[in-house]
């Protein structure tokens, strides 16, 4: 393996790696997925370490009339509520139909793109704010492949995908519980000579939306960031934020960052007031990707 430092070029001996990137959703869609896409792919470009093919959403995706109307003890009616309600239920009952059509056919497209002797050729996957059942056309021999020497690396939501697997769970180490507002922490940086925490500057801090992890044993990863109270309430406690682990043979990274766009990248929204992260904490945050990154691989 050549290493230039101070921001060259690592390329790994026999060439890049290949990195399958998925972003299928069956659940909430983040829109900071397509940014994530860019990004991933740039980062593999000018590192040379990886190159990326993707997984991406199928089309058609119906949109779900979300809950259901709460009366205005002021404006309604028994007859505009009445009708609020009937028209929320011919709205849903839509939504249900064309949904089934849709599931079916996400299950068709994953069958076709993620089967394991299509992509058993990877060294690794990324789970870009996956969320939902994916319908993995063979979930256990994709956990198995990382156990023989695959690599797999989430961002934040892909904690919140496959939760009635537990294979999955166990694989990545913790699951999405819950979270609230948007909030700046600090994490803690257990690990600073790890490839994925040795960027961080001290006092690092970042305003994203921040999860409560559940199904989470501290003996079974190596902590990478965390914080010792809640990110909005300040109660004490250990959160976990981003580790890494050993899943047999193979390398399994995770961050819960990645909610918003100006978190992966420094140029979204430039000078605008949506954005809330600095470029410098976007540029460390993609750092701190491609460390992790890196280390799954085997390649730092």
């Amino acid at each position: 393996m050549a290493l230039v430092l101070g921001g060259g070029v690592v390329r790994a001996a026999g060439g890049p790696k290949k990195l399958l990137v998925v972003t299928v959703t069956t659940g909430f869609r983040h829109s900071s997925i397509e940014t994530a896409e860019k990004v991933i792919k740039q980062l593999g470009e000018q590192s040379g370490v990886f190159t990326v093919d993707y997984v991406h959403q199928p089309e058609g995706q119906p949109k779900n009339p979300g809950k259901p109307p709460v009366r205005d003890a002021k404006k309604d009616t028994d007859e505009s509520f009445a009708k609020k309600t009937e028209d929320y239920s011919k709205a849903l009952a839509v939504f249900n139909e064309a949904n089934k059509v849709w599931g079916d056919k996400v299950k068709a497209y994953m069958a076709e793109t993620m089967a394991i002797e299509k992509i058993k050729k990877y060294d690794g996957f990324v789970f870009a704010n996956t969320t939902g059942d994916l319908e993995l056309p063979d979930r256990d021999g994709f956990i198995n492949l990382i156990r023989e020497g695959k690599a797999f690396i989430a961002m934040h939501s892909g904690s919140d995908t496959y939760h009635p697997f537990r294979g999955y769970i166990d694989m990545l180490g913790g699951e999405f519980q819950t979270h609230k507002s948007q909030v700046e922490i600090q994490p803690v940086v257990h690990d600073r000579a790890h490839p994925a925490a040795k960027m961080f500057p001290e006092g690092w801090r970042v305003f994203d939306e921040i999860y409560i992890i559940k199904s989470y044993d501290p003996a079974r990863v190596h902590q990478l960031l965390g914080l010792n109270e809640h990110p909005n309430d300040k109660t004490p406690g250990y959160y976990a934020v981003s580790w890494a682990r050993e899943e047999g043979k193979g390398r399994v990274f995770y961050t819960s960052l990645g909610h918003r766009e100006d978190v992966w990248d420094p140029e979204w929204k430039a000078g605008l007031p949506d954005r809330k992260n600095s470029p410098e904490i976007a540029n460390t945050y993609q750092q701190h990707i491609l460390g992790g990154i890196k280390w799954a691989l085997g390649v730092e």
